[in-house]
Formats: C-alpha cells, sequence, structure tokens
C-alpha cells in the first residue's frame, strides 16, 4: 500500500514540493550560513517526494542525547528557519493540503501535506526515519521512561 501511495503522491503533485524544498536548499547552500539549513531541506525534501510509511522525529528522541541541532542553537535555527524559508513552505504545503481535500481520494494526501507544513515550520533536529522505526523508538521511550518513575518510589 506504502508504494501505491507514495507514487500516486509523486505523480500526483508531491514531486512539486519536494522539488520546493531542493529549491529552497540550493538557496540556503549558495549563502554558506545557511548550509545547516539547507541539509534539512534536503532530508525534508526527499521526505516530502515519498512521505508514505515514513515519519520525521527528533533526533534527541531517536539516538537519546542532545545535539546541536536538538538544543538551544537548534531552536534559534529553527526560529530563522521559520521567518525566511518555514512559514512560505507551510503555506505551500497547506494550499497543497486543501486543494486535496477537496476530493474524496485525495484526503489521505491533504494529511500528508498538513503534517509536512509542521515540519516545514520547525525542521532542525529532526530525522526521518520509517514508522516501525518510530514507534519502536516511542515504545522503548516509553519503557524507560516508566522504568525511571518506578525507580523514585
Amino acid at each position: 500500500m506504502r508504494v501505491i501511495g507514495n507514487f500516486l503522491w509523486f505523480v500526483l503533485g508531491g514531486v512539486f514540493m519536494g522539488l520546493l524544498w531542493w529549491i529552497v536548499g540550493v538557496l540556503a547552500f549558495i549563502t554558506l550560513v545557511g548550509i545547516p539549513w539547507g541539509r534539512s531541506c534536503f532530508v525534508m525534501g526527499q521526505f516530502s517526494f515519498f512521505p508514505f510509511g515514513k515519519e520525521a522525529i527528533s533526533r534527541e528522541e531517536l539516538y537519546q542525547q542532545s545535539d546541536i541541532g536538538t538544543g538551544a542553537l537548534g531552536g534559534l535555527g529553527n526560529i530563522i528557519w521559520f521567518i525566511f524559508a518555514g512559514i512560505w513552505l507551510a503555506i505551500g504545503h497547506v494550499f497543497a493540503a486543501v486543494l486535496c481535500f477537496m476530493t474524496i481520494i485525495g484526503i489521505p494526501f491533504s494529511i500528508q501535506h498538513l503534517k509536512l507544513a509542521g515540519i516545514a515550520l520547525a525542521p532542525i533536529g529532526k530525522t526521518v526515519v520509517t514508522r516501525e522505526v518510530a514507534e519502536a523508538v516511542r515504545m522503548q521511550n516509553a519503557n524507560a521512561s516508566l522504568v525511571h518513575l518506578r525507580n523514585k518510589r
């Protein structure tokens, strides 16, 4: 089902939003100071091409440790990103979602566009993994939190 969903997504417009992400990434790389944002653009652009069966999660959640993108500098980077590019990419995804919602068959595509719009607002510190990996990480983190809470008593 994922293959069919990704194929239909790509053919029916996902290619345009993915290319838009990549264009913003190229522009960010040209500025040199935008290289960290450019890298995120290429990762999220690839995700935008084929989003079904994948999920964007925090690298801190995945690796259980902070890095430069998940800490305070990542937060500052996301604020800068939001002002210069994030809001525009999010608007593009919301516009595409509204168009997809107009048809019954487009509703799953609309949901994907809305997820991508949320990611477009703050992509720094996130990585893309399969849905199974994301679920396993969340389950493992929940179990670790439960053990930690039980040991506090």
